[in-house]
């Protein structure tokens, strides 16, 4: 929390429906800066689909820079059906990340009481873990490339990057992050140890070395295959979870669908000793743009996991209670035109009961 809560936020809507879902977001927080007392000032950045497609700029060279000077970053939603696969994702999501050295992707997965989820006789006290991805190696780094492309001898050739600094940094944020939930203060290590032997040797020895600092947080390991397994059969078996970029980037897929779809699961891009970025897991759905009637809970939860980072824990658990009350005693389904209220009407309940709390 800065002293004189007076919060710099960088807004990127994005793409499809991420203006829509950013707009409720920016409700919520605007209810809740009222209601707790500190200020929030909006700067909006038209990065996307549409200004590429304009300008043929994905990031200007000043943007990241200028980035740097935000205390967050609130992010609706990246991607453009007339703008090929990986222009976008590389050059803006990635360099983002890599630029701003967000080497932690955070991702709740948490059931709230009245969503469903395709998980048979699970309930809320079984799924409320949550992953800790490193961010910025591994397969995404780029590193790699091809020999021979274009005829019948080509070879493509994509690197796993771990370094021990990379890979103990996200261990000591995983183990500071379990002991400070205080849950299960349990950290099970995600990882293929008996394929990957050079990647996961570096990051098992790793774990246990570090663990030893952290002799309060009980250690396991499970296999990828395995925690996909776990993740649907016991869910309840997890507190937190680390693990490498790809993997965590496809569990936490997974994730999203057992606590009840895409359209509640929000996410954070960390830089603990710089800016971070908040952004909802679902895509930009360019299918439903315009229509209010896209979910906004995904991108109201990226606020209220930007508002918890900055340490405004208060304002954070009133976003959080106020969702927990929509899912629970207002919306029929979190899909799409399914929920009984439009978009914008999704935000004013969430806005109302930050208002009506005490």
């Amino acid at each position: 929390m800065l002293e004189d809560r007076n919060y710099r936020i960088a807004v990127m809507p994005g793409d499809g429906t991420g203006p829509e879902v950013v707009r409720e977001a920016l409700k919520a927080l605007s209810a809740v800066s009222e209601k707790d007392g500190f200020k929030v000032e909006l700067v909006h950045y038209d990065l996307g689909g549409d200004r590429y497609l304009k300008t043929g700029e994905v990031l200007p060279g000043t943007a990241v820079d200028e980035l740097k000077t935000f205390n967050a970053i609130l992010l609706g939603a990246i991607g453009h059906p007339d703008v090929k696969p990986g222009i976008l994702e590389k050059g803006l999501l990635l360099e983002l990340r890599f630029r701003l050295d967000q080497y932690i992707n955070l991702r709740p997965v948490i059931l709230f009481p009245g969503v469903d989820t395709p998980l048979k006789d699970k309930g809320p006290e079984d799924i409320d873990f949550i992953v800790v991805r490193e961010n910025t190696e591994g397969l995404y780094a780029g590193s790699g490339g091809f020999l021979r492309k274009g005829t019948p001898h080509e070879v493509a050739v994509q690197e796993s990057v771990n370094t021990r600094m990379g890979v103990e940094r996200c261990l000591r944020y995983a183990f500071e992050f379990c002991r400070k939930r205080n849950k299960k203060r349990k950290l099970t290590l995600c990882g293929k140890t008996n394929v990957l032997t050079f990647a996961f040797d570096l990051w098992e020895r790793a774990f246990h070395e570090v663990a030893r600092d952290y002799p309060d947080i009980e250690t396991d390991y499970a296999h990828v295959d395995a925690t996909c397994m776990w993740m649907v059969k016991n869910p309840e078996w997890f507190d937190v979870i680390v693990t490498d970029n790809m993997f965590g980037d496809i569990i936490t897929d997974l994730g999203a669908m057992i606590q009840g779809g895409m359209g509640i699961a929000a996410g954070g891009n960390i830089n603990p000793r710089g800016v971070s970025m908040f952004e909802p897991i679902g895509g930009s759905a360019p299918k439903y743009t315009g229509r209010n009637i896209i979910n906004p809970l995904a991108a109201i939860g990226a606020a209220q996991m930007m508002l918890d980072h900055l340490g405004e824990e208060k304002s954070a658990a009133r976003i959080d209670q106020a969702v927990r009350k929509v899912v629970a005693g207002d919306l029929k389904s979190l899909s799409a035109g399914q929920m009984g209220y439009s978009t914008s009407e999704v935000g004013d309940l969430v806005a109302r009961y930050i208002q009506d709390s005490v």
